[in-house]
């Protein structure tokens, strides 16, 4: 069982489990089959029924992180492409997205102040509406605890991708750019990989939501969560 704790096999079962997912969600399409979350459940179900402990899986799944940051890059392709739809829309996304960096903050930070959470589990959750890399690197300059935000980003960008649309549709949003700025503000990557299956301008506007809304919240978060802790605790 020794070939369990290569890197080879982490991402050879990795992929595994994100093809299987991805192959049931397409022939089912059903809203909770999203294939990220099916992919984390089954591979949490692996490492209990192996005993592989996560941080000798997580070596070889660390090859598979590397890639987190130039696929975030790589949405600018998609970007470039709705360009002129986008720019139509400057002034109203430029706000949207303001908006949507305060109410990210706020509605995490906020709700876990009001219950008490400790300082470092409150500026953990503040950037938990932006993409891993600039969450964790925010969570850290702010004394939260980076691998904590981590799972907190994963679970909102999963929770969005689930719950987002259904919502969107729900409130009658109708406009493609506005479906995915508000996939893509409200759970970064995941849910503008959600946004892609409705068509190349929801992909193009989540992935523009995502640079957008991570520049923001890495300037207001600290602000915004020294204004809250007073306001909580004075």
């Amino acid at each position: 069982m020794a070939f369990l704790s290569s890197k080879v096999f982490a991402v050879f079962i990795t992929f595994l489990a994100f093809y299987g997912a991805q192959r049931i969600y397409l022939r089912f399409r059903r809203f909770w089959l999203n294939p990220v979350l099916l992919s984390i459940v089954s591979l949490i179900v692996f490492l209990k029924a192996t005993g592989l402990p996560y941080q000798t899986y997580f070596e070889g799944g660390r090859i598979i992180s590397f890639f987190l940051g130039p696929s975030v890059v790589a949405l600018g392709v998609p970007l470039y492409l709705q360009l002129e739809e986008i720019r139509k829309r400057g002034r109203a996304i430029g706000v949207s997205m303001a908006v949507a960096s305060v109410v990210g903050v706020l509605s995490a930070a906020g709700t876990a102040a009001l219950l008490g959470a400790s300082d470092a589990v409150i500026f953990s959750m503040a950037p938990k509406s932006v993409t891993t890399p600039i969450a964790m690197g925010i969570s850290e300059k702010i004394g939260g605890i980076p691998s904590l935000t981590a799972a907190i980003v994963i679970a909102t960008g999963v929770l969005g991708a689930v719950i987002g649309p259904g919502v969107l549709r729900l409130c009658r949003i109708r406009s493609r750019v506005a479906f995915g700025l508000a996939m893509g503000a409200a759970s970064h990557g995941i849910g503008t990989a959600r946004a892609v299956e409705e068509g190349e301008v929801e992909g193009a506007s989540g992935g523009l939501a995502i640079c957008l809304n991570g520049i923001a919240t890495a300037v207001v978060t600290p602000v915004l969560v020294k204004l809250l802790l007073m306001l909580v605790r004075p």
